[in-house]
């Protein structure tokens, strides 16, 4: 049997590390057309997680579940100019397909506002067809130049919610309780703390009146725009004819939204709570939480140290905690090695001095720290702790991580001191006036994007610090992927 494999350093190239990861934790490998990734079997079944709870999420918001087609007819995506001129470098089209030119090219799916707005016109008659809210779960195209996988695909998977409403009113508090909810999925099941807030006009969804975020920042302390939710106003409505009677049999435009998150998740999972040893799963995430280890020097006691693992698996099960017994004929340190790379959150390990001594040793994969427990009937109890203090301990951290890498700038010439000293600054602080070619100008000459404009700071008004002059709001800048 070869060593076990080593994961590199996480500090030293954040890009090998996290793509070494992937593979070595055998979440996913590079498909063959470039661009694309294949999801493991471990891999999916982190998705999967999102998709259940997540899911569980959208549907309390009463939004019930559809799907569309992939395909969509080049000339509904032209309906709406802004949306069009935003997603066309993007844009994979068909223009030969059943043996012959088509008439008419397709386009494959890059989001699904046209296809779907298209048929809303036909589902919204009256008010009382309002509000209407709808999700899918799907993959989407978008042709990247540079990829990264899960982050940055040119096929990924996502949910898109798309709503209607009678009022923009109505519209607003559905932008916010999409954000709302992701917020709540990102602190509650993935650990992860972010900021809340708008996008500049430069960086809104092509289309929309606003759109607002949730940003990160990965290990490699660049930003990572986590899920959005866009207020689209009547723009679709207008230009696919989305009207409704009202109670005074007044002819009106539909107000509308849409939202999503996608497989880039993942990649905020892995590359913002991995370390040198590889991933580290949050414990409401985890495919498996919990794996139990026999350790077996002695052939005379390898059927007491199974019986107990067994026991324990047993019991876990029956308390809805996802858990694994390896029961492989690899050594204990190659599985130690295997499992601290898929950022399994605890790690159970009975030889023959558990066994003789009735406890169980419990390794934290967060803290890397071992723990002895009796063992008798109630050690679940103690198991489901372990997960949830694992989580705090992950979601603190979190929250930490950011606190310690936002820096204020008042100027250039800050900003200029800052870069100069630290190329990896993480979120840069500063009154910026809402300006699409200073943002422009700020990305080609220090490579960096206004990412978000807090929720919690938004009523600050100061001296923008690129022209210190016009006032502007608070705005985090990042290098991002």
């Amino acid at each position: 049997m070869t060593k076990p494999q080593k994961v590199p350093s996480q500090k030293q190239n954040f890009a090998k590390w996290y793509t070494s990861v992937v593979q070595l934790a055998d979440l996913a490998e590079y498909g063959i057309v470039k661009g694309s990734i294949v999801f493991k079997p471990y891999g999916y079944a982190l998705w999967k997680q999102v998709m259940n709870n997540l899911g569980k999420m959208i549907e309390e918001l009463g939004v019930q579940d559809v799907y569309f087609p992939i395909f969509i007819p080049y000339g509904l995506l032209q309906k709406e100019k802004e949306h069009v001129e935003g997603f066309s470098p993007e844009v994979a089209v068909v223009t030969y397909a059943g043996g012959e030119e088509l008439k008419e090219p397709l386009v494959v799916r890059p989001t699904s506002e046209t296809i779907m707005y298209a048929h809303f016109k036909n589902w919204v008659r009256s008010y009382k067809d309002l509000p209407l809210q709808i999700n899918q779960w799907c993959n989407v195209v978008r042709w990247e130049k540079r990829t990264f996988p899960f982050i940055r695909t040119s096929e990924f998977l996502w949910q898109e919610g798309h709503t209607a409403h009678a009022t923009r009113k109505e519209a607003a508090l559905m932008v916010k309780k999409a954000l709302d909810m992701y917020d709540k999925f990102a602190r509650e099941y993935a650990a992860l703390y972010g900021v809340k807030g708008y996008k500049t006009i430069g960086e809104k969804f092509a289309g929309a009146l606003y759109t607002t975020t949730i940003e990160i920042l990965l290990r490699s302390r660049k930003a990572l725009q986590l899920c959005t939710s866009h207020h689209l106003g009547q723009n679709f409505a207008k230009a696919f004819g989305i009207q409704y009677l009202d109670k005074d049999n007044k002819l009106k435009y539909v107000w509308q939204t849409s939202w999503g998150l996608s497989t880039r998740f993942l990649g905020a999972i892995i590359g913002h709570h991995g370390d040198d040893y590889g991933l580290v799963l949050p414990p409401r995430m985890a495919p498996i939480q919990v794996v139990i280890v026999p350790i077996v020097k002695e052939e005379a006691l390898k059927e007491k140290i199974f019986k107990r693992a067994k026991i324990v698996e047993q019991m876990l099960k029956g308390n809805n905690i996802r858990v694994y017994l390896d029961d492989s004929d690899k050594t204990p340190g190659w599985k130690f090695n295997e499992w601290d790379i898929k950022g399994v959150p605890l790690r159970i390990e009975i030889g023959k001095k558990e066994v003789e001594e009735s406890k169980l040793t419990v390794y934290m994969r967060v803290t890397r720290e071992k723990h002895v427990l009796a063992y008798n009937n109630h050690v679940y109890k103690f198991i489901i702790e372990m997960l949830d203090e694992a989580h705090n301990l992950m979601y603190q951290r979190s929250r930490q991580f950011f606190k310690d890498h936002v820096t204020e700038v008042k100027n250039l010439k800050e900003l200029e001191e800052l870069l100069l000293t630290n190329d990896k600054p993480g979120f840069i602080k500063a009154f910026f006036k809402d300006d699409t070619k200073q943002a422009k100008w700020l990305q080609e000459k220090y490579r960096i994007t206004p990412r978000v404009i807090p929720f919690d700071t938004y009523d600050e008004v100061g001296t923008d610090f690129v022209t210190g002059k016009e006032e502007g709001r608070i705005t985090l800048f990042a290098k991002a992927y």
